[in-house]
């Protein structure tokens, strides 16, 4: 099935944004160039020709080990969420690559976990950037997605911003500033407290 999706991958090939995101210093061993909107819809057609959650969680699998992009972003989009363990979760997150990788893996498979919240805080907390940026990211979907922090976990997630905001990654920086703002939209407390700590950073 493997080797069935790349030749898929390669018929979809789109030479010019291939070449865009390897100026942009994208790198992987193969780049096809293929677009979100067209990988979420081959992702929706792999998911009706795999019979069973077992047999797209050993897609999933074989996808993630690969060097090529589209391989890597199909992933998040294949994983059954509910037979994603956490410590294979936590592996995925320390070997993203990229940003869009990233976005993707908290996009279309982390913020559907049972664990999120849990993994959310954990990664905020690591001392390797990316990790910390996935656990940005993720809360940040959570609250967008309707859920709602408590007083305790809402104090820990402005200290672990505070810290990243002063970073020299402009998107850890990023991420961490989209968390607060995303806090600041629950409600009249959370706004003012976001106003007060965005004050005291300068922003």
């Amino acid at each position: 099935m493997l080797n069935q999706v790349k030749h898929d991958l390669h018929a979809m090939m789109n030479g010019v944004l291939a070449q865009q995101l390897r100026e942009r210093g994208i790198r992987y061993r193969i780049i096809y160039g293929v677009e979100l909107p067209r990988l979420e819809q081959y992702a929706a057609e792999l998911s009706q020709e795999l019979p069973t959650p077992q047999a797209r969680y050993d897609l999933a699998q074989a996808l993630w080990k690969t060097e090529t992009r589209e391989c890597r972003l199909l992933t998040p989009m294949l994983m059954p969420p509910e037979l994603l363990l956490p410590e294979v979760a936590d592996i995925w997150v320390e070997q993203i690559h990229t940003q869009e990788e990233a976005t993707c893996m908290v996009h279309y498979l982390l913020s559907k976990t049972s664990f999120a919240s849990d993994k959310a805080f954990q990664w905020m907390a690591s001392e390797v950037e990316m990790t910390q940026q996935c656990g940005f990211l993720l809360i940040a979907r959570l609250m967008r997605q309707g859920g709602e922090l408590a007083v305790r976990d809402e104090s820990e997630l402005i200290d672990q911003a505070e810290v990243s905001l002063l970073s020299q990654n402009l998107m850890l920086r990023k991420a961490a500033y989209n968390a607060l703002l995303c806090l600041s939209e629950k409600g009249l407390r959370q706004e003012r407290l976001i106003e007060s700590v965005l004050k005291r950073n300068g922003l």
